[in-house]
């Protein structure tokens, strides 16, 4: 593939594949502060879907195609669902959480799917995305989403900072290790595990309306559980040692993604499973575990 001559110094496939790992690496945030907890969403593919599905309705019944806009409502409809589904799944731990969070995901994907609205099994196109109400340039349409993308990344990346290093955010170690101490000492391990559920799910609709702007198409695949099943692959390939991480492994998923369906487009599954075989084996805490070590020795 040909470089754009007014964008030098990156390809247009480059800036594509960049701007989904973002939108997979916000995903995989929010499976973060699950996962530090002791917790495995099988179904956080419900909110990617839902936020994918709220930006493509804003520019197909509202005409609003800014990508801004599409990304803040597709995060608040997400966190609001997480909201009421989370008095519910907070009640749970284990596999009974992971189990039923995947029925959730599926259940909406059999919905969007016997919708005809909605393009049913085939989904439906979305507009191009507008920055502050102005369309770029063909050639500079990716550009500017990969920019506002990485934008909204860190500032989610930043304020998921901050609540890790707050007393509520401090206790999913503890959640993880010993619950019942928890409610012992007085806090509440299921008002904690709802806003990490709550925070989990904006996080996912926002990347979920990313992916749609970036994909330019949206489909009830996204709420598929083995779309699911890759955000639990890039979260478990990151490790949860930093906000960072997530995104370096998305990106790693992508590149890795990328190169082997181009060599072997019918056994490029097998590839990412050595891959995940091999990280389980050297690096069960995620390959953040080489910054940390390194950072430990020097």
């Amino acid at each position: 593939m040909t470089r754009d001559r007014t964008l030098p110094w990156l390809p247009q496939w480059a800036m594509f594949i960049m701007t989904v790992a973002i939108a997979r690496g916000l995903v995989a945030l929010g499976l973060l502060l699950l996962l530090r907890a002791g917790l495995i969403s099988f179904g956080q593919a419900l909110f990617y879907c839902l936020g994918a599905y709220a930006a493509g309705a804003l520019g197909r019944f509202f005409r609003v195609s800014d990508i801004f806009v599409e990304m803040l409502v597709g995060g608040a409809v997400a966190a609001l669902v997480a909201f009421v589904l989370g008095f519910l799944l907070a009640r749970y731990r284990g596999i009974f959480f992971g189990l039923l969070s995947l029925a959730l995901s599926m259940i909406l994907y059999g919905l969007l799917v016997k919708t005809e609205a909605l393009g049913s099994t085939d989904g439906f196109n979305i507009a191009p995305s507008t920055l502050f109400g102005v369309r770029p340039a063909p050639e500079w349409v990716r550009y500017s989403v990969l920019i506002s993308a990485a934008a909204v990344a860190a500032v989610c990346a930043l304020i998921v900072h901050r609540y890790l290093n707050t007393p509520l955010g401090r206790l999913a170690p503890a959640i993880k290790d010993n619950e019942i101490r928890v409610e012992y000492m007085g806090a509440s391990a299921r008002k904690a595990v709802h806003v990490k559920y709550v925070m989990a799910g904006a996080l996912s609709g926002i990347g979920g309306a990313l992916a749609a702007t970036a994909v330019g198409h949206i489909d009830p695949d996204m709420a598929y559980w083995t779309t699911s099943g890759e955000f639990i692959f890039i979260a478990i390939l990151a490790g949860t040692g930093s906000v960072v991480a997530p995104f370096v492994g998305a990106l790693i998923y992508g590149s890795i993604h990328t190169l082997a369906y181009g060599l072997s487009p019918n056994t490029w599954q097998m590839s990412l499973g050595v891959a995940l075989l091999l990280l389980i084996v050297f690096l069960p805490e995620g390959l953040w575990s080489v910054f940390t070590r390194y950072a430990r020795h020097s």
